[in-house]
């Protein structure tokens, strides 16, 4: 079955390239990426790279400016799509402290007091 999150971000390379108005081949020549693999990509068939500096390449080759907010939800939505908390996040000790209970709320389980108040006062610090 695949995977809805990498069917996602292969819909938005996809939509990237073609705003570029960059052939499947054309791009691949620009990031020195093998044709057929961008494809599965697209396809949400396989995952993107987990490499950060190949992603940042393929961003700025489908026009997303460096340092934007559309290049940082690219590199945001290929980490989702593998699965990843990007490194940002893990760097933040109280972030990563509440992390369980915003997994366990997503998943509809009751998270302690203790972890509602900790996750409020790291929004509001935030």
């Amino acid at each position: 079955m695949q995977n809805a999150n990498l069917k996602k971000f292969g819909e938005l390379l996809k939509e990237l390239r073609m705003k570029q108005n960059l052939s499947l081949r054309d791009v691949c020549k620009k990031v020195n990426y093998d044709p057929s693999n961008w494809s599965k990509i697209e396809r949400g068939l396989i995952s993107p790279p987990s490499d950060e500096s190949v992603l940042g390449q393929w961003a700025n080759a489908l026009g997303l400016g460096k340092e934007s907010k559309e290049y940082y939800g690219f590199i945001d939505q290929a980490n989702i799509a593998q699965g990843i908390i990007p490194d940002y996040i893990m760097q933040e000790k109280d972030l990563v402290k509440a992390l369980p209970a915003f997994f366990r709320t997503v998943r509809n389980e009751k998270p302690t007091k203790k972890e509602i108040d900790d996750l409020i006062n790291l929004i509001k610090n935030n």
